[in-house]
């Protein structure tokens, strides 16, 4: 725990370093906090701070700057975000009138474009899924427990899991799971064949009613609705951030990174299961693993269901409260924009 002098010369010290980019040093913390202490006794509680891993020192002789451990310790017990009616309403310019469920891809765009212009930073917004309708399913098994689903859709799109079972089926019983659940719920999307079983469940009690329910359960996973799209928006803006541009083969990561669109989709796939907006610093996401990126994000609701996430990448130097505001604010804009009157 920091006591109180540490704790305003710490919080000092990351919004100076946040507005200017320049290693923080005892002269400057000193105006910037507003104490009265000496530069002696300011360099030593730079010292345990950074004993603590809180800030370093980028040159023996300049002065210090934030670590991860350091933001992460200012964005949870220092930072107060400005209430949102405090913005500028211009800013946040309207995401078009609402639209029709199945056309969301213009107001997505536009909503990953504003991100990354307000921001100065990358904006990412994942798009809703499509529910995928049941047509057509097979069951192969590869070896004791393993089988091999693979479910077609009316327009001929195949997609292919592994699913690992309770105990062993023959190819004959996968057979007859399969012509059953074919004969039975084709036309139905997964999430209603999903509701199907559990109601029967109960009235079928046998193993290849346990067998459907297993594969349908990982169906929903991952072959309900495919690959899930993720809009990026603003990569360029990366070569502008001091922090990076000297780093080439940084650049080159982080470029590979957003050519990897299923990387972030797994991160906004974390943020989307919790409430409000969420901020990952440095490698803290394990899917954006750069000490020098961090990652503010919050789910959007489309007529009161979670649909999608959205969010900014930027350096670990950004400011945070700012963040913070665009990314509730735009969360609420697409919502309603994508929500049907």
């Amino acid at each position: 725990m920091l006591d109180e002098r540490s704790r305003l010369l710490l919080k000092a010290l990351v919004e100076r370093y946040i507005a200017d980019g320049q290693p923080v040093g005892s002269r400057t913390l000193s105006r910037a906090s507003g104490l009265d202490l000496s530069a002696a006794t300011i360099r030593n509680v730079m010292a345990d701070l950074e004993d603590l891993g809180l800030i370093a020192s980028p040159h023996a002789s300049a002065g210090r700057i934030p670590t991860a451990k350091g933001y992460r310790f200012f964005v949870d017990q220092m930072l107060t975000a400005q209430p949102l009616h405090t913005l500028d309403p211009v800013a946040f310019p309207s995401l078009g009138a609402p639209i029709a469920p199945e056309q969301p891809q213009r107001v997505i765009a536009h909503a990953a474009q504003m991100l990354s212009s307000l921001s100065s930073f990358v904006g990412v917004v994942t798009a809703p899924r499509k529910e995928s309708v049941f047509h057509h399913i097979e069951f192969m098994r590869l070896s004791e427990k393993r089988v091999l689903v693979i479910l077609v859709a009316p327009d001929g799109d195949v997609q292919n899991r592994v699913i690992f079972t309770a105990q062993d089926y023959t190819q004959s019983q996968l057979q007859e799971a399969s012509q059953f659940l074919t004969s039975q719920f084709a036309g139905l999307t997964i999430e209603a064949v999903r509701e199907r079983l559990k109601l029967e469940a109960d009235a079928l009690r046998s193993e290849i009613a346990s067998l459907m329910q297993a594969a349908v359960d990982t169906g929903g996973e991952g072959l309900d609705g495919g690959q899930e799209q993720v809009v990026v928006a603003g990569e360029r803006n990366l070569l502008a951030i001091d922090e990076l541009s000297g780093d080439m083969s940084s650049l080159r990561r982080l470029f590979d990174l957003f050519e990897q669109k299923t990387q972030l989709i797994r991160l906004l796939d974390v943020s989307s299961r919790a409430e409000g907006v969420r901020i990952y610093i440095g490698g803290e996401s394990r899917v954006v693993p750069y000490e020098e990126l961090s990652v503010v994000s919050a789910p959007y609701e489309v007529d009161g269901r979670v649909v999608g996430t959205l969010g900014v990448i930027g350096p670990t130097r950004m400011p945070y409260d700012r963040m913070i505001q665009i990314v509730d604010i735009t969360s609420r804009l697409l919502g309603n924009a994508l929500s049907v009157r």
